[in-house]
């Protein structure tokens, strides 16, 4: 039995890894444009213009909203590029609350989950999400104005909400997460088709 409240510190821990994964994208975000296809997304989304096919306009809208808060033209594309930073943080949250809700189930089919259980659970998600947040693909997506990273927090997020539903599904209200997953299918193909 555990003593102490698992949710608690899995909300704490779960926004600690968020802080940790924001300070570090934000601390080193590309200040302007780089290569690829990221001076077109700074571009249209400032502008609300048409990108290349298939196109991204839901990346585009959340873009536009960022470059809002541009205090000059000059930090448009730092704004822009803002989009990923806290995209790739929200990725990193919703990482380590998937791995905690893996982790309880697949201990719990074989033993009780007691406090020494609880701490390993949570201390290996944090580890693996800040493992992943330090990986060099992922960082490199998350400070500069491309699509990968908010198309890696729709993928997260929706695997959470898959796992939610799996916990929820028998009872008379489960299937309302399957209306949110639906809802969320459908905007994740304004930013990529992953």
């Amino acid at each position: 039995m555990m003593n102490f409240n698992f949710n608690k510190w899995n909300t704490i821990l779960g926004w600690t890894t968020f802080a940790i994964a924001l300070i570090t994208f934000s601390l080193t975000v590309e200040p302007t444009m780089s290569f690829w296809d990221c001076g077109e997304y700074i571009s249209t989304a400032a502008k609300l213009e048409v990108g290349h096919p298939p196109g991204a306009p839901l990346f585009q809208i959340l873009g536009a909203f960022f470059a809002m808060f541009a205090t000059s033209k000059e930090t448009i594309a730092l704004m822009v590029n803002m989009l990923s930073v806290f995209s790739s943080a929200f990725t990193i949250l919703f990482m380590f609350w998937s791995s905690t809700l893996l982790l309880k189930k697949i201990i719990s089919q074989y033993t009780e989950i007691d406090n020494s259980k609880a701490i390993v659970i949570l201390g290996s998600s944090l580890v693996g999400s800040l493992a992943f947040t330090f990986s060099d693909s992922f960082w490199s997506s998350a400070v500069e104005a491309e699509v990968y990273a908010m198309a890696s927090l729709f993928i997260a997020i929706l695997f959470w909400l898959g796992l939610r539903w799996e916990q929820d599904m028998h009872s008379p209200r489960g299937n309302r997460w399957l209306l949110l997953i639906s809802l969320l299918i459908g905007l994740s193909f304004g930013v990529h088709f992953m």
